[in-house]
Parts: structure tokens; C-alpha cells; sequence
């Protein structure tokens, strides 16, 4: 059957194929069968907006597939971007809880589904499953250490080459180990790495550039080869 940007459609959590060790897709099957009747399968396009940073929280957005872009945006139109959620990440979860505005602008960056949750119908399932209270709150917590992790390294870095250095490794954890080194796939622009680490797309180009010349990585496509990882850390001086 034809689906929207070619997607299978994920349309009751009970019996999802990729359930994992997630917030919400562990529950006990009561509280995640209530979970379920509460939510709102949505397929999304390519740069489709979820919500945008100081708008009023409507609910929650957990990620069933695809990838979706959290960024901020200064005064003057420069962009950061906090974060690159998932499959079985959870959106909006901290203004939903708090009732404040969000706090970032939650984008797209492939086509993929999301089950949406009611703001109301949210926090009244927090009150009727202490288990699925206890993991918000984990997940809250969690997240406030990543953000002072992610701070720390944009705070603390000297330079643009130090941050690309933190940025690299950190994805080489999730990397594939071969002769060359450790492989791994760039899902993102060199636009959005800039975003990501507070500098310029010319000085990320740059920085490729140059790690490439002295053989620390090799670039081909999509295809990133981090060839010394001891360089890399040389770079990081805190």
C-alpha cells in the first residue's frame, strides 16, 4: 500500500516493530495501551515545523521516525542548534510539563511520523501512571545534564577547531571501526555542523579542509573517515 513518503506508518505503539528501551515505549502494557489511546499519528515532510521557539506548548511530539532538528535563534538572526532527536525521542516535554513557551523550534530534517499527545490529555496521563511520571522526570534530568555538557564544550572551547574536534569524536562513539579508522555516515550539512558548534559554514569547510591535508579524517560524500582519533583529542585543551 502506498504511504506517504514511502514510510511505514506506525499506528498502535502496542504492537510497534522498533518499540526500544525508551521513555514512553517500555511502559507496562496498561499504561502504555492508555499511552496509545491518547495520541495522534502525524506524517511529516522535509522541513515540517512542530512547533517554534516562544510558542505556547500544545502537547507533546514523541518521534516514531526520522530525524528532527532542535535550534535557537539570537537577536540578530544567528542560529544554534541544541540538539538532533529521533526515533523514540520525546519533544516539547519540558514547556508541556511547565506551561512555559518552548524554548526552541523543532524542524524536520528528513520525512518522518510523530504521535502527537494533547497537553491536557498529557498531564492527566501523568497523574494516573506514576511510572510514566518517574521517567519524565528522569528524562528531564538527563536532558539538564546534556544541556550543561553542551554548554560546557561551546563555553569552554578556544576555538572552532577544538569544537569540531569535541563534535567528531563524539559521533565516532557511535562509529564503525574499520582499517582506515572509524566510519561514519554525516547526515547533516556543513551549514547545520556550524549551527551546531556557533560558527560559519566557511569555517567548518575550512576545517575539513585542513583536517583532511594533515590526515586526520578522509570525506568522501556522505562518508566521513576519522583516521586519528589522537589528533582530534590533541585539539581539546580542557
Amino acid at each position: 500500500m502506498h504511504t506517504p513518503y514511502g514510510l511505514e506508518i506506525i499506528e498502535d505503539c502496542l504492537t510497534c516493530k522498533v518499540r526500544a528501551d525508551r521513555m514512553f515505549c517500555d511502559l507496562p502494557t496498561e499504561a502504555l495501551a492508555a499511552f496509545d489511546a491518547i495520541t495522534y499519528a502525524n506524517m511529516h515532510p522535509h522541513g515540517a515545523v512542530l512547533f517554534v521557539e516562544g510558542q505556547e506548548p500544545r502537547g507533546v511530539y514523541v518521534v516514531c521516525s526520522g530525524r528532527v532538528k532542535l535550534s535557537t535563534c539570537s537577536t540578530d538572526g544567528r542560529t544554534i542548534i541544541t540538539e538532533i532527536a529521533g526515533p523514540g525521542d520525546t519533544l516539547g516535554l519540558s514547556a508541556t510539563v511547565s506551561g512555559e513557551p518552548h524554548e526552541v523550534t523543532a524542524e524536520m530534517l528528513e520525512p518522518g511520523q510523530t504521535n502527537f499527545i494533547k497537553r491536557e490529555e498529557f498531564l492527566r496521563f501523568l497523574r494516573e501512571h506514576s511510572e510514566a511520571a518517574l521517567k519524565v522526570a528522569e528524562h528531564l534530568s538527563r536532558h539538564y545534564h546534556t544541556v550543561c555538557q553542551k554548554i560546557r564544550s561551546l563555553g569552554l572551547s578556544s576555538t572552532a577547531s577544538e569544537k569540531l574536534a569535541r563534535l567528531l569524536l563524539e559521533w565516532a562513539a557511535k562509529g564503525v571501526e574499520t582499517d582506515q579508522g572509524t566510519r561514519l555516515k554525516l547526515t547533516l550539512t556543513q551549514e547545520e555542523i556550524a549551527e551546531l558548534i556557533g560558527t560559519s559554514r566557511e569555517t567548518v569547510t575550512r576545517l575539513f579542509s585542513d583536517f583532511k591535508k594533515k590526515q586526520i579524517v578522509h570525506l568522501k560524500g556522505s562518508t566521513l573517515t576519522i583516521r586519528n582519533r589522537a589528533a582530534l583529542q590533541s585539539l581539546i585543551h580542557s
